[in-house]
């Protein structure tokens, strides 16, 4: 595991507690469970943003059929 570096932030203090308290019934330290849910958190938006290919065909469809669209728009 990467040596681990400290910052400062601000939470919800009803979701710190909720870490918190996860953290205490597993038997974990909070930071491990915070890690596990940014990491998580992370993985989920590269699951679910969208492919560089996609983007760029769209943008070459608006850009080839731009009079049809707004056409049809109407």
């Amino acid at each position: 595991m990467p040596a681990l570096r400290k910052f400062s932030s601000q939470a919800d203090p009803k979701v710190l507690k909720e870490l918190q308290d996860l953290a205490a019934r597993e038997g974990r330290q909070f930071q491990a469970v915070l890690g596990d849910a940014m990491r998580e958190y992370v993985a989920q938006r590269r699951r679910h943003a969208p492919r560089k290919n996609v983007l760029e065909a769209f943008q070459e469809s608006i850009e080839e059929r731009d009079e049809l669209y707004r056409s049809l728009a109407k």
